[in-house]
């Protein structure tokens, strides 16, 4: 069956293990409907609410009866909501943006990564926390954290990386909400330039849509257009970063097992995204979906949330902050230097 191929995990195994997974992921549920009402009311981020709301509970993780359904949450939940974004890409995407446009984000959000790959190495902090951070300030922010951190090797400041991460981009997301309208304005662009800008250089799509459409529906349009264009590298990123992690066999060193040739989300996002360029997803079910999708990722990151230590988030230090920093203006560079 499709969903045997795709996830057999996601399914079989967690139906039979619902009641002891229900109470965690409950939880995380709950903390992400928290997140998403403050999001609405207050205008705060809501992923990143979730995850600092998921931190403050998270002696849950520790011990009692939330902690395996906390852990299956901040896995398989998040693989699932990764999968479901492919149901916002189609090929008509690619179609409106033009070869030359989409061949420089494409090159932009590769040298991104490979900085982020150099620079992490550069500074001490590993290949794993610089392929993190560079893909997340690259592709999509959060999302792009996630997807990335569920092939990577797992070591012991995996979840703390993660945190760390999420928390990064959110706050530069925001503040580049805020700064590159006036950024733009100060370059000259004009309406379809600036949404370009926009689009190629803020991480997370809610920020892109909040800066576009502030400056008029046009430069919105296209900033969510440009977004999605980035979006849509998520998938061949990801499976390229597992065959690569797979060839050189440390997958097998950090998980005791061989790593699927392909993850099992990369499939589902590539197989939702092909069936929605042929036609056979309608729209109402693209956007159900989608919002399945957001709130798949909120409460996986709520679980993320609760599976790390403020206090250790916090160490990680001035080195992080800074390239994390750094990645975020290597991207516009890019694009100011090309538009």
């Amino acid at each position: 069956m499709f969903v045997d191929a795709i996830a057999p995990a996601w399914l079989r195994a967690p139906v039979l293990r619902l009641p002891v997974l229900l109470p965690g992921f409950t939880v995380a549920a709950v903390v992400a409907v928290a997140a998403q009402f403050i999001s609405e009311h207050y205008g705060a981020p809501a992923m990143l609410m979730a995850l600092l709301l998921g931190m403050a509970l998270q002696f849950l993780s520790l011990e009692g009866r939330c902690v395996e359904g906390i852990g299956f949450t901040a896995r398989q939940v998040l693989r699932l909501g990764v999968a479901l974004l492919g149901a916002r890409i189609s090929v008509e995407l690619l179609l409106d943006l033009g070869a030359g446009l989409i061949g420089l984000i494409v090159a932009a959000v590769a040298a991104t990564i490979c900085f982020g790959f150099l620079a992490g190495r550069a500074l001490g902090k590993g290949w794993r926390f610089g392929l993190l951070t560079g893909g997340a300030v690259a592709i999509c922010g959060a999302s792009a954290a996630m997807a990335i951190a569920a092939v990577l090797p797992r070591d012991e400041t995996s979840e703390t990386d993660l945190s760390f991460t999420v928390l990064g981009v959110t706050v530069l997301s925001t503040l580049a909400m805020i700064a590159y309208p006036l950024l733009t304005s100060w370059f000259g662009f004009d309406t379809r330039t600036t949404g370009v800008f926009l689009g190629a250089t803020i991480h997370d799509v809610a920020q892109v849509v909040g800066a576009g459409f502030s400056i008029s529906p046009e430069a919105g349009e296209t900033a969510t257009l440009v977004k999605l264009i980035r979006v849509t590298l998520l998938a061949p990123v990801v499976l390229l970063f597992s065959l690569a992690i797979r060839a050189r066999g440390l997958g097998e060193i950090a998980e005791g097992r061989r790593p699927p040739l392909i993850p099992g989300f990369v499939l589902g996002f590539l197989a939702l995204a092909a069936l929605n360029s042929a036609g056979f997803v309608p729209a109402i079910l693209a956007d159900l979906l989608a919002d399945a999708s957001g709130w798949a990722l909120l409460i996986a990151i709520a679980a993320v949330g609760m599976k790390t230590s403020l206090a250790t988030v916090l160490q990680v230090g001035g080195v992080a902050i800074a390239l994390i920093t750094a990645e975020t203006l290597f991207l516009a560079g890019i694009f100011a230097a090309a538009l």
